[in-house]
Formats: C-alpha cells, sequence, structure tokens
C-alpha cells in the first residue's frame, strides 16, 4: 500500500521549490536620476533579480527586445548572464562595479549614480541556488522571468511583499538590510513559481515530469527519501503502476531511467553535504542508502566527476579561510 504523503502526492512541485536553498552574493539599494545606466556583470551559477520601487528603467537582458519595469515589477535573469539598466535606451551604461557604492553590511550597498533628472529607485540582487534541485529547475527558465504587477498570476501575495521591500529600502532601519534580503529570497522564489504556473506547466522534461500525478510522487518521494532502499518495483507500488509501465513512463518524462536519476539525486545531495555540513564520507554514505563507503565513493566519482575525499578536503580548506583573520 502506498505510503500516506499527502503533500508530495498533491505537489510535488512545491516539494522541489522547498528544498530550494539560496544564497546571496551582492544585494544593493540604487537611487538613480535620469540619465543614467548601468551594466551587471556576468556572474556564472548567480541569478541577478531587480525590483523597481520608484520611477522606471529598461531592462535589456540581450536576448529579445528591453523590458520595461516599473513599480510592482519583479524581474530575474536566472541564467548568470551580463545585462544592462538604463533610465533610456542609448544611455552610457558603465559597469556596476565601477560606479562608486556604500556599504552598509558585508553583503548590501548602496549606490547613487545619475544626471540629476527624474529619480528611479531600485533594489537589485545576485542570489545562488546551492541545492542539487536547482540543476534540475534553472536551466529550464527563460531569459528573464518577469512579473508584471497585480495582473500576473502571483497576485496580491507578491505585491505585498514587494510593497514591503520598497518600504524597507525608502527608510533602511537597523536590520532593514537584512529584511530586504530575507524578503529577496522569497520573491525569487515566488516569481520562479509564478513562471512555472503561467508558463512551465505544458513543458516536457523533469519540469513536465513533476506534474504528472504518478511520475510526479516518485520524484517528490526520491527527493524526500532519498537513502530508502528503492527500487523499480518499489516506486511503481508507491505509485500503483506495474513496474514495466512506470520504468517507460518515467524515463519518457523524465529523460533518463529512475534508477539512474536516483542514485544522480544522491550524489549531488551528497555533494551539498560535503561542502556545507562537514559530514564524514562513511557516514554520509550510510545516511544515503549505501552500504560501503567503497560503493558510494564509486557511484559519487562516476557522477560527479571527483571523489568524495576531495570535494571534502577543498570544504575544509573553505571554511578555515573565511574564519582567517583579515592580515593588517
Amino acid at each position: 500500500m502506498a505510503e500516506l504523503d499527502p503533500w508530495a502526492a498533491v505537489d510535488p512541485l512545491g516539494e522541489a521549490l522547498h528544498f530550494l536553498r539560496m544564497t546571496g552574493a551582492f544585494y544593493c539599494r540604487s537611487e538613480l536620476t535620469a540619465p543614467w545606466g548601468m551594466t551587471l556583470p556576468a556572474m556564472p551559477r548567480y541569478m541577478w533579480f531587480h525590483v523597481v520601487t520608484a520611477g522606471r528603467c529598461w531592462l535589456d537582458a540581450g536576448e529579445a527586445e528591453p523590458l520595461p519595469l516599473e513599480p510592482g515589477h519583479f524581474a530575474l535573469v536566472p541564467h548568470g548572464k551580463g545585462h544592462r539598466l538604463a533610465s533610456a535606451h542609448g544611455v552610457d551604461a558603465p559597469s556596476v562595479l565601477d560606479l562608486p557604492r556604500e556599504e552598509v553590511s558585508e553583503r548590501y550597498e548602496i549606490l547613487r549614480h545619475g544626471g540629476g533628472g527624474a529619480p528611479t529607485t531600485l533594489v537589485c540582487g545576485a542570489v545562488r541556488f546551492d541545492h542539487p534541485a536547482a540543476g534540475n529547475l534553472v536551466p529550464l527558465l527563460p531569459a528573464v522571468v518577469h512579473v508584471a504587477g497585480a495582473s500576473d498570476p502571483a497576485g496580491d501575495w507578491m505585491q505585498s511583499t514587494l510593497r514591503l521591500m520598497a518600504a524597507e529600502a525608502r527608510a533602511l532601519r537597523p536590520g532593514g538590510e537584512t529584511v530586504i534580503t530575507r524578503l529577496a529570497d522569497v520573491l525569487v522564489v515566488q516569481a520562479i513559481r509564478a513562471w512555472i504556473e503561467r508558463e512551465g506547466a505544458g513543458r516536457g522534461g523533469w519540469l513536465g515530469a513533476l506534474g504528472d500525478r504518478q511520475i510526479g510522487r516518485a520524484i517528490a518521494l526520491i527527493h524526500r527519501h532519498p537513502a530508502r532502499d528503492w527500487t523499480l518495483h518499489a516506486l511503481a507500488r508507491e505509485v500503483a503502476m506495474s513496474r514495466s509501465a512506470f520504468a517507460a513512463r518515467f524515463t519518457a518524462l523524465v529523460g533518463e531511467p529512475a534508477m539512474r536519476y536516483l542514485t544522480r539525486w544522491r550524489m549531488h545531495l551528497a555533494h551539498d553535504r560535503l561542502r556545507f555540513e562537514n559530514v564524514p564520507v562513511g557516514q554520509l554514505a550510510g545516511r544515503l542508502g549505501y552500504e560501503s563507503e567503497a560503493a558510494f565513493s564509486r557511484a559519487f566519482k562516476r557522477i560527479v566527476g571527483v571523489a568524495p575525499g576531495s570535494v571534502a578536503r577543498g570544504a575544509a580548506v573553505e571554511r578555515l579561510e573565511r574564519r582567517a583573520p583579515i592580515p593588517g
């Protein structure tokens, strides 16, 4: 009998989004006056987002016609590509890294730039998903995810969050930068959900598979319980399908066999935990359903391309470097 797991059964997409853990490299409040322009540099593996809290501007991501942005709009450039923001077409746009900025905290800055004309205020940031679920989702996103005001399926809830971000950006009270960064995390995930509801549901591949009642549930079960001793028969039984029908349908929708997807998911989780949790390799192997460290290490190297010990040592060096005092 299938395990009672209402969340996974009803909303495997929500289950997938639930896993996404975000880290931010850079947040900035920009106070701009026309004419102004700035170029956001390419940042591989990062996503830029932009919120207009007052005024208006144009976003040129190089993929289509420039996109107008105004208050109540949220734009996400998800593939790490450089792009331009400007008060009008043809305005000079120096790199944002070359413009004078006031450092509020380690990751939050205020930028003031422009020619003294009509004002525009933006909140921008560069964030990254560190969980392996992002590797399935982010490549499916378009060049720009644009949530355009109250008419978008995200509705009043997202607009309320945007208004709260605008209020915090204007006042910048004590702790305001922390509030803005947390709101930004929520808005990025909500914008992705809005795009999926609006345009992504009918797509094939992994995203389309999540929308399938039975295969979506199987994916959610793999994500939630990676250490379980899954077999094709066990997964098929959970979603009330025959083994052969389940195997064929999973491969057709996801693009790879279920057991290969399970192994890849386990190895990506392992990579994530080796980087962030300082877990011994042998212990991690057991936590992900492997009876021997050697079998786990072979699978890890086959999927990730390097040995798990190498990832663990690199993560340890990174942690030491972050703790080391800055030379005076």
